[in-house]
């Protein structure tokens, strides 16, 4: 028999105990037994394909161990897709001719031991009682150090998050001192326990870029890797990332951490994939795919203002769950959602709600990745944009949730406040587009340049000839 269990492209055969029928798995039903078909040709594709890179085998092993009342009942074979039928039909043939038989099928024979295992100690793990951070074991002195107070966690609505052993939602001011010289910057916090119980701050810091040409616990990242984190923010598979301690292999989740560049892994066998997302219910194979980190486009589903929007869906280990993407929609969907929009800004509406993010910003077009930027929350440059007279500037943008609206900056907002456009186009952008003056330049008749804070003489001269009032002959006194 041409079986080799090494095949790039395998599927996974059952047999329920007392039986000597083998059928090909497709997925899991409602009740945790697998769901199968014949070994036919024609049904190759309902198969439940397990590849090379894939997770697919112990995603499904994982939940048909969590759900099966009786997984012993059912005993699992991987083969080549290749020849199904035959394939099905010797090992069938096999499993009737005692021990010579057994010890033939023991090549093919999946071990569902370890997964037996790992499913006793989640369920373990399940009984103990969730509970957040106990505020009294926190080091708040020690958090002191980087300029952080407790009020300061609860302005910048991080306390709860941290509490709860996540990261701070937003970046956060910190002050830390080197040589009694403070070092001004921002980062994420997060709280761990320490070997002697305490609760202590975690740092998160800025990075340049995410460091890709490190290896992560013991993990290299592949030229498709790198591709697929630098582009969504996700690996888009799982990884086996080993403990370099414990020795222990661990198949996780990698994303980025979009505000800090850090790259942050999550165990696979911490999430939980939903059956349904938005009101719409996955089916095995759309379980299966997020599991393995594979992305997923997902139609019809309702926001929590009860209209329609469809999205991408990953998993994204920096939120610990599933995320929603609108950086990838298929060209139909996109063309369908600008064909939908009448409004002069061309703006276009997050379905989910929220504030329309435009195509184009003064004449600009924005990528893909500018308007996912916007959408999240984050700051993007644009340069050369037009104002109402025709003139050319520069400016930070960022979208105003409360006032549903973008904002422009002269500074980047993340790290210096601000509430005007680039610094060289201030003057041109309040003359031109919002009619505002100064005594320099309230008789400007003509279009201010960009990085211009005066009028030119011409300027001057044009304007004070019409502004000047003609002066009325009074005779001569005698």
């Amino acid at each position: 028999m041409d079986v080799n269990p090494k095949d790039e492209q395998n599927v996974l055969l059952v047999q329920e105990k007392g039986s000597d029928k083998m059928n090909v798995v497709t997925g899991l039903d409602n009740e945790g037994k697998p769901k199968t078909v014949a070994p036919k040709q024609e049904n190759e594709p309902d198969f439940l394909k397990l590849d090379k890179h894939s997770n697919v085998l112990e995603n499904f092993l994982s939940n048909f161990m969590r759900q099966a009342k009786d997984p012993t009942h059912f005993g699992f074979f991987k083969v080549p897709a290749e020849n199904i039928e035959t394939n099905a039909q010797i090992l069938s043939e096999m499993s009737q001719k005692g021990d010579v038989g057994k010890e033939f099928l023991k090549e093919y024979q999946v071990d569902t031991t370890p997964f037996q295992v790992a499913e006793q100690q989640t369920q373990g793990e399940a009984k103990q009682e969730y509970k957040p951070i106990d505020e009294s074991r926190v080091d708040w002195k020690l958090l002191e150090q980087f300029g952080i107070t407790r009020e300061t966690l609860e302005k910048t609505n991080s306390l709860d998050a941290m509490l709860n052993w996540r990261k701070s939602p937003a970046l956060i001011a910190i002050s830390p001192k080197i040589d009694d010289v403070p070092l001004h910057t921002q980062a994420r916090l997060s709280f761990r326990e320490a070997p002697d119980g305490r609760i202590i701050p975690v740092v998160h810091a800025i990075q340049k870029e995410p460091q890709l040409e490190r290896e992560l616990f013991g993990y290299s990242f592949t030229p498709e890797d790198k591709e697929n984190l630098l582009k969504t923010g996700n690996m888009g598979r799982v990884a086996n990332l080993v403990d370099k301690k414990t020795g222990e292999t661990t198949p996780s989740f990698i994303s980025i951490d979009k505000l800090t560049n850090e790259l942050v892994a999550l165990r696979a066998d911490k999430v939980r994939i939903p059956n349904e997302i938005k009101g719409v219910t996955l089916d095995d194979k759309q379980k299966a795919a997020l599991a393995n980190g594979e992305s997923l486009y997902l139609e019809g589903m309702t926001a929590k203002n009860g209209k329609n929007f469809n999205a991408t869906v990953q998993v994204n280990a920096d939120k610990r769950g599933i995320e929603f993407r609108f950086d990838n929609l298929p060209k139909q969907a996109q063309q369908q959602r600008q064909a939908q929009s009448n409004e002069p800004t061309n703006r276009q509406r997050q379905s989910d709600g929220g504030i329309r993010i435009p195509n184009k910003l003064g004449g600009v077009d924005l990528s893909e990745k500018e308007q996912t930027t916007l959408k999240e929350g984050g700051v993007i440059y644009v340069k050369g944009m037009i104002d109402k007279k025709g003139q050319s500037y520069n400016a930070y943008v960022k979208v105003n949730n409360e006032r549903e609206k973008l904002d422009f900056f002269k500074w980047n907002p993340q790290k210096k406040q601000g509430v005007t456009p680039d610094n060289n186009a201030k003057t041109q952008v309040s003359v031109n587009s919002d009619g505002k003056t100064n005594e320099a330049t309230k008789h400007t008749a003509d279009p201010m340049k960009n990085g211009q804070v005066q009028p030119t003489e011409r300027q001057k001269q044009e304007t004070e000839q019409k502004q000047e009032p003609q002066k009325k002959s009074k005779g001569v006194k005698i």
